[in-house]
């Protein structure tokens, strides 16, 4: 039986001497959840400020936040061995079901096994051209001076490749229908884990709770729609869905239909919704950074010229890629990872107590100055080799970790940075566009989005 250790279990200090401090006093039941749900990455910021290990309180749990990279290496690591998958709550639940992200143990390992050959290099290579051809079109369709939401345009162009490479289908009902969906389960999801949803029992009604079951109720008939439609087809298709649809165990078994429904849900928020953040953001920072901007279109002229992108070109757009991880570091799409502290666990060399839910925070580690030069500012340089003169930053592994590390790193992290840069090559070659100059706030739900439409004018380049 596992039992929650008291604030005190958690007390001293790591092997290297780093302090195990008290977070802010939290209210009986709740503990920290209220200035957690507040504004969560405000109090991620702040519990960093305390220090790198800092006790709190998730509702009646122990909580452990963690902002120094060898311990989120350490925790990262160790999952399926010292420390476990916690529950998500049934938000989270109702949409991913028992996918590749949450399984845990033999259950874990058997998914992975049989959902990661799709999302190999050489699959992602054949995406690739699905992925501009839809940049592409979409470039055509702007013209110099037009206003646009970058938001809603990033997030249909994005549903649209994720349709076609995910489900193999191809019409605008199919997109539409899955977004609006994605869009009410992302928001709600984010509510109930940062409210007092995190610690109702599954039984209780809310309306949140209510709307996330409507809104996956429209993505399992569309899934199991296409999938019918896949079953039914006698010709080989070269899309995800076809791929998992074949896969088999080490057994000869298949995926049955639940598990290919809680595959494809996964793959499509990693294929659509993270990107979809990512792009905005990016197109966001190159408004507010003209010298960066600059630089991005002067090496889109040279490596690309007049003609669009193309897999192969991926590895020679370094400064996109750069941009790409620019801003996944001050917007990181997945902006937190917690993990369940098991029987022998060990952070910095001291034991935690089983039981004592630990927490680490990109957006937290991401800006810190400890490990970024001016963490605030947005910079792709840094990511780059530097030129003569210059001095590189020593970045420390995992103080970068927007796709999660270890064992069960993001199986879509080679799709998602081959889509973003060959999207932003696409049209940064053609426009710039500059972004409303009001500032945009993050809101922290499933993913990290844009706290308001984000609009801007298209404009040629010269």
């Amino acid at each position: 039986m596992t039992t929650h250790a008291g604030p005190s279990a958690v007390a001293g200090a790591t092997a290297d001497g780093r302090k195990t401090v008290p977070g802010p006093r939290g209210i009986p039941f709740l503990g920290n959840l209220p200035e957690f749900g507040k504004d969560p990455l405000a109090f991620f910021e702040r519990l960093r400020e305390r220090g790198d290990f800092v006790r709190w309180r998730f509702g009646r749990t122990n909580a452990l936040f963690i902002a120094h990279p060898e311990a989120i290496g350490e925790l990262l690591t160790e999952v399926e061995r010292t420390f476990d998958q916690p529950d998500l709550g049934i938000a989270f639940r109702t949409l991913l079901g028992e996918g590749v992200v949450v399984s845990k143990g033999a259950d874990w390992r058997r998914k992975r096994s049989l959902v990661q050959p799709s999302v190999r290099p050489r699959q992602v290579k054949s995406y690739s051209a699905t992925m501009a051809e839809c940049a592409v079109d979409l470039a055509g369709r702007w013209t110099d001076g037009q206003r646009v939401d970058i938001k809603r345009e990033m997030a249909a162009l994005t549903q649209l490749i994720a349709v076609r490479t995910i489900f193999g289908v191809d019409t605008a009902a199919d997109a539409e229908a899955i977004g609006r969906a994605m869009d009410v389960a992302q928001k709600e999801i984010g509510a109930e884990f940062s409210g007092i949803g995190a610690i109702l029992p599954d039984w209780v009604p809310t309306p949140g709770r209510a709307r996330i079951k409507r809104a996956t109720a429209v993505i399992d008939a569309e899934v199991a729609r296409v999938v019918a439609r896949h079953r039914d087809g006698d010709t080989e298709r070269p899309d995800l869905l076809s791929r998992l649809l074949a896969a088999q165990d080490e057994t000869g078994a298949h995926l049955s239909d639940r598990e290919i429904r809680d595959e494809t849900v996964t793959l499509y928020i990693g294929g659509h919704e993270t990107t979809s953040s990512t792009l905005v953001w990016a197109w966001y920072l190159l408004s507010r950074n003209p010298r960066v901007a600059e630089a991005l279109g002067a090496e889109l002229d040279r490596v690309l010229g007049d003609r669009d992108p193309g897999f192969d070109d991926y590895a020679e757009l370094a400064y996109a890629q750069a941009v790409v991880k620019e801003t996944l570091r001050l917007y990181p799409t997945i902006w937190l990872l917690t993990g369940i502290a098991k029987e022998g666990a060990v952070l910095g060399g001291a034991p935690v107590p089983p039981g004592t839910r630990v927490w680490s925070s990109q957006w937290a580690t991401h800006r810190d100055a400890r490990w970024y030069r001016d963490p605030l500012e947005f910079r792709p340089e840094r990511w780059l080799t530097p030129g003569e003169g210059e001095e590189a930053e020593e970045i420390p592994e995992y103080a970068w970790y927007p796709f999660g590390g270890g064992p069960r790193v993001c199986l879509g992290t080679r799709f998602a940075m081959v889509e973003a840069v060959l999207i932003l090559a696409v049209l940064a070659r053609r426009f710039r566009l500059d972004v409303t100059a009001e500032e945009i706030l993050p809101v922290p739900g499933l993913t990290l989005q844009p706290d308001r439409d984000v609009l801007a004018t298209v404009r040629a380049r010269g």
